[in-house]
C-alpha cells in the first residue's frame, strides 16, 4: 500500500463527493416522473441543461482520472476501499456549502468510519497481484456480474422509493467496481505502449460499463433517499473491489489470525457509514431528504 496510491484515491474520492453534491442538487431541480421509463428520457434531456449538474459531471470526470492513476499505482483492493471516504468528504462539503454544522452523532460517525476504514485496510493489508487479467477470468465473472446488475435494476422498478434506491445503489456499486477493475486491467498494458492500451478491449469495455454505471447513478439518486442508496453504493463498491482484486488480479489478503479484528473493524466501518447516511445534514427532522 503506497502513499501515492492512497493520496490519488483520496483525491478521487474528494472529486466524487463534490460531484455527488452538485449532481444531487441538479437532479432535484428538475421535475421528474420517478422511475417511469416513458418520462425518464425527457427528464434526462432537461437535466443536462442544468449548469450545476454539468459542473458535477466535470468533477466526476476529473476524479476518474485520479482513480485511474491510483489503480495504475496500486492494488484494486486498496484503491476502492479508500474511496469510501467519499461519504466523509460529501458530509464535509455539504456542511460547508450549505452552512450546516454536523451534530454530535454525525461527528462520532465520522470518527467511526475513518477509524474502521484505517484499521480494516491496515489489517487486510492487500499486496501483490498482477497488473492484467486473463480473458478467461473476465468471461465468467463479467457475465455473472452483468446478469446480477440487470436483475437488480429490473427488480427496482416495482419497489417503493427507499428499497428501490438501495437495490439500484447495489447495482451501481457493481458497475463502479467492474469499471475500476477494467480500468486497472487496461492501464496495466501501458508498459507495452500506448498502442496496446488503445487496442485492448478492456479500454472500451471500461468506457461502456462506466457510462452505464453513470446512468445507473442518476437513476439511483432520483429513485429514493441517500440514506438508502449511499451505504449500498459505498460499501458495495469497496467489498466487491476487494473480491475482484483477489479473484481477478491475484492480490493477496492477510487473513488468518487477523480475521476477528478485521471483522470488528469492518463492523465499525459499516456502522459509521450507515450513521453518516442518516445524518441530519442529509435528512430533515421529519425524515425527509434534503434537496441537496
Amino acid at each position: 500500500m503506497t502513499i501515492l496510491t492512497v493520496v490519488l484515491a483520496l483525491l478521487a474520492a474528494l472529486g466524487n463527493a463534490a460531484a455527488s453534491v452538485l449532481q444531487r442538487r441538479g437532479t432535484t431541480l428538475v421535475d421528474d416522473g420517478g422511475l417511469d421509463v416513458a418520462r425518464w428520457w425527457s427528464w434526462a434531456a432537461r437535466l443536462i441543461h442544468r449548469r450545476v449538474w454539468l459542473w458535477g459531471a466535470g468533477l466526476l470526470a476529473l476524479s476518474g482520472l485520479c482513480q485511474a492513476a491510483a489503480l495504475a499505482a496500486g492494488p484494486l483492493a486498496v484503491v476502492q476501499p479508500v474511496m469510501t471516504t467519499e461519504l466523509l468528504f460529501t458530509m464535509v462539503i455539504g456542511s460547508v456549502v450549505f452552512r450546516r454544522r454536523p451534530d454530535v452523532r454525525t461527528r462520532w460517525a465520522f470518527v467511526a468510519m475513518a477509524v474502521g476504514l484505517a484499521a480494516f485496510m491496515a489489517l487486510l493489508s492487500p499486496s501483490g497481484g498482477g497488473s492484467t487479467v486473463p480473458g478467461s477470468r473476465w468471461l465468467w465473472w463479467g457475465v455473472g456480474l452483468a446478469a446480477l446488475t440487470l436483475l437488480l435494476t429490473a427488480s427496482a422498478w416495482r419497489l417503493p422509493p427507499a428499497p428501490a434506491a438501495a437495490v439500484l445503489g447495489t447495482a451501481t456499486a457493481i458497475g463502479f467496481a467492474c469499471t475500476a477493475a477494467l480500468v486497472k486491467d487496461a492501464v496495466g498494458r501501458l508498459p507495452d505502449g500506448v498502442g496496446a492500451l488503445a487496442t485492448a478491449w478492456q479500454s472500451y469495455a471500461a468506457v461502456l460499463v462506466g457510462l452505464g454505471s453513470f446512468l445507473l447513478l442518476q437513476l439511483t439518486l432520483r429513485a429514493g433517499p441517500l440514506v438508502a442508496s449511499q451505504p449500498a453504493m459505498t460499501l458495495g463498491d469497496a467489498f466487491l473491489s476487494v473480491l475482484l482484486g483477489s479473484v481477478l488480479f491475484g492480490e493477496e489478503l492477510s487473513l488468518g489470525l487477523r480475521l476477528l479484528p478485521q471483522v470488528l473493524a469492518l463492523a465499525l466501518l459499516i456502522a459509521g457509514t450507515v450513521q453518516l447516511a442518516r445524518s441530519p445534514l442529509l435528512t430533515s427532522s421529519d425524515g425527509q431528504e434534503r434537496p441537496w
